[in-house]
């Protein structure tokens, strides 16, 4: 676990750059009950900061699969009005959201993929507003993780120092290990909206993902599609960092123009379970056909949730150097694993990617090619070989990566 010193750089880092929060605002932090002293260190840093309140939810694993392998799905689906309620007030009261992402990649492996399945999507549809808000950026929000013990033991083994591994990695992404990591992130910042800057002066309609593992995809682009990067804003006007770490540029793919085969460069650990060596074969945007090695019925489910999620909603740049690729860990937890790769996401795509997308209606970002879905869950494309292509509308082509890497 991340010494004293670490601890309060990360809080600091989480509450100043992550959320931004400001001097009256209230903050919710959802945290592992293991790593209660993470919330504890997170709340102090924020009444220090002028927090007006700080509520912890609490998350355990353990009494989830409980729940999962005794009670009936009627039961589980049955999601309670409080819980709605409570969720909703973090929107309706402008709290910040704080989300410590620190799950076991295989906490549920025993648990009946339809069984997952099915609560999951009833809590996506029951919390609608509480994910559209935070999809909106109608608050400021944050996921950021910590190490712990069963985590650490699926990324390293039996290993007696898997954890002090895991905590050294996790240091080395987040940039806590810099003297100033604030400052450091500042300077981050900064080159990927250069990136994002360069993307958006080019307007490509679509963009061509090619490597030797049998990747060949061409991704077009919702209309109006703005590429974005670490700092977004909300809708109160502040900056924030939604994911820390990041190293992505990002953007909106049209929902029905996406036509090849990609093939998964990493697992992906989704509700608890592993998917592993999926290829997906797309036509006119569409999740036609596909295969995994290993939890095919966790990726059916998965893109049959409904009938936004066999199409995409993201499409993101990261190159092949970022500082989660190089720790060379999979850490089986997307928000790192994502930012070792470039990658695609199944389902809902964020409305501010494309031009005024929050004052849009629903059918005027369906016109655009802007895809809805209760979901929105990313997988992992890129590889060391990796060739992207920006198509624009005269069919003129710019190479973006060579060999995994930003060429730009």
């Amino acid at each position: 676990m991340f010494n004293e010193k670490i601890l309060c750089e990360f809080a600091k880092l989480v509450l100043k750059i992550g959320v931004n929060l400001q001097k009256g605002q209230g903050l919710e932090i959802a945290c592992p009950t293991e790593k209660a002293e993470v919330a504890h260190v997170l709340a102090e840093t924020a009444y220090k900061m002028g927090a007006k309140i700080v509520k912890v939810r609490w998350e355990d694993e353990i009494t989830d699969k409980i729940n999962y392998l005794h009670a009936s799905e009627s039961a589980l689906t049955d999601i309670p009005k409080w819980l709605v309620a409570s969720k909703n007030y973090i929107v309706e009261k402008g709290f910040c959201y704080v989300a410590i992402s620190a799950e076991n990649p295989s906490a549920f492996k025993d648990v009946p993929a339809t069984k997952l399945a099915a609560v999951a999507k009833a809590k996506s549809r029951a919390l609608k507003k509480f994910s559209d808000a935070v999809m909106a950026n109608d608050i400021r929000w944050c996921i950021a993780s910590v190490p712990t013990k069963d985590w650490a033991k699926h990324v390293y083994g039996d290993r007696p120092d898997a954890e002090t591994l895991l905590t050294r990695a996790i240091e080395k992404t987040m940039r806590l290990d810099a003297e100033d990591p604030v400052a450091v992130w500042e300077e981050h910042i900064h080159t990927l909206e250069q990136r994002a800057a360069f993307m958006n002066m080019q307007a490509f309609e679509y963009i061509h993902f090619k490597n030797s593992i049998g990747t060949d995809l061409k991704v077009g682009l919702a209309e109006d599609n703005i590429w974005l990067s670490a700092r977004e804003r909300a809708a109160d006007g502040l900056d924030f960092i939604a994911n820390i770490p990041t190293e992505e540029v990002f953007t909106a793919p049209h929902r029905l123009k996406t036509e090849g085969v990609v093939k998964s460069s990493m697992p992906l650990s989704y509700n608890g379970q592993i998917i592993e060596n999926f290829s997906i074969l797309f036509k006119k945007g569409k999740a036609c056909d596909f295969y995994a090695e290993k939890g095919f019925d966790v990726l059916k489910h998965l893109i049959k949730t409904d009938k936004g999620t066999p199409y995409l909603g993201e499409v993101a740049l990261i190159g092949k150097s970022s500082p989660v690729a190089e720790t060379g860990t999979l850490f089986y937890n997307t928000l790192f694993d994502e930012n070792a790769s470039c990658h695609l996401a199944f389902g809902k795509a964020y409305p501010t990617t494309v031009r005024n997308g929050n004052a849009l209606s629903p059918k005027e970002l369906a016109q655009k090619g802007v895809n809805e879905s209760v979901e929105h869950v990313d997988f992992m494309i890129g590889t060391p070989d990796l060739s992207v292509t920006g198509i624009k509308k005269d069919g003129s082509e710019i190479p973006i990566f060579t060999d995994g890497e930003w060429c730009i």
